[in-house]
């Protein structure tokens, strides 16, 4: 199993914006060094939950500083840009990596976000189909061309020219049902960050494979999972580090999307999140929170491979995507965590092989 690594710049009141960003590049350059596969970054707009407005750039950034490590957006989100500039900064970052780039894309959730950028969140399905469209093309053909409902651009070429294409290099973060066929429909494998039940996802991935056979003619990539560790010697420790962090990473979560929110209920393309937002008007956001506790990687060092074995053999993915910074850590414990996953868990992890489902 490949093992990366993602980069989320999470702010929190102990610290200045750029402390942070320097904290979180110092933990950045590590991965390479360390053994990862795989630097990952995010994208989001507006709050302190994370504080990555261009992956790319980010992304760009660190293909300077280093040689290896393929770098991975977790990721675009499409409806906020302009496609044609998401077809130029990719064309741009693939080839200064030499080919290392790993394409992940995202139709987006936060309503802060959406208004902000002036965009309905009732138009993210359709916009994010004909920009794919655009970009997908375009990076496979070095052609900018398309007449939709929203985009509409002339004929163009795309400079400097694409030198390869992203049909095994292509992922989309998609955690509702109703996400599962646009992103089959386009030949990206799934991103997967644990919001539900490891069972309900592994049924929402069964239902995937289903659709991309009957749509592409070929058997589905494997996922990727995204996971947020919490890595000690000391089991007691590891336990209460993952309810504090985990838990206070949760309540950003919480916060940013709103998702207890009743905006949901008239918002088209976002069926799965009514229905979740529902339960936390009912029940409240702590079972919630519990839940996502559950979901992630913590432990000592065996019981971080457990819990990742556990995942494989629910989802079959060859990609697991760790996340060591979050919920108001140190940069010093950040980098304990880091290190120790590295050195104990990391090596095992590398050595399983697929998981045929």
């Amino acid at each position: 199993m490949r093992v990366g690594m993602t980069c989320i710049f999470e702010g929190h009141e102990n610290a200045t914006d750029e402390e942070i960003y320097q904290a979180e590049l110092r933990l950045a350059d590590l991965a390479e060094p360390l053994g990862f596969d795989s630097l990952w970054g995010v994208e989001h707009h507006f709050t302190s939950y994370t504080m990555v407005p261009d992956v790319l750039q980010f992304l760009t950034y660190m293909a300077g500083r280093t040689e290896r490590i393929q770098l991975g957006s977790g990721a675009v989100i499409l409806p906020w840009h302009d496609p044609i500039r998401v077809a130029e900064q990719v064309a741009v970052l693939d080839l200064i990596s030499q080919g290392r780039f790993v394409f992940g894309l995202g139709r987006g959730l936060g309503r802060i976000e959406f208004e902000g950028f002036g965009i309905p969140m009732s138009e993210s399905r359709e916009r994010f189909v004909e920009a794919a469209h655009i970009v997908l093309a375009a990076l496979e053909t070095g052609v900018l061309e398309y007449d939709g409902k929203y985009y509409q651009i002339p004929r163009r070429e795309l400079r400097p020219k694409p030198v390869r294409g992203f049909k095994d290099r292509l992922y989309a973060a998609a955690v509702s049902p109703e996400s599962v066929r646009i992103m089959a429909d386009i030949g990206a494998g799934i991103l997967i960050n644990p919001q539900k039940d490891w069972m309900d996802v592994a049924a929402d991935l069964a239902a995937y494979r289903k659709t991309f056979k009957e749509l592409k003619g070929t058997e589905a990539p494997a996922p990727q999972v995204t996971g947020w560790v919490v890595c000690d010697e000391d089991p007691i420790k590891a336990k209460d580090m993952a309810q504090e962090y985990i838990g206070m990473y949760y309540d950003y979560v919480l916060n940013h999307y709103e998702l207890g929110g009743r905006h949901f209920d008239t918002t088209m393309g976002y069926e799965y999140y009514q229905r979740l937002a529902r339960s936390i008007q009912k029940h409240g956001s702590e079972r919630v929170v519990e839940n996502f506790v559950e979901l992630q990687v913590w432990g000592t060092p065996d019981q971080c491979l457990d819990r990742i074995v556990a995942i494989q053999e629910k989802v079959g993915n060859d990609g697991f995507n760790g996340v060591f910074h979050y919920g108001g850590m140190t940069p010093e414990t950040a980098e304990k965590n880091l290190r120790l996953f590295a050195a104990e868990v990391m090596p095992r992890v590398k050595a399983l092989g697929p998981v045929q489902l």
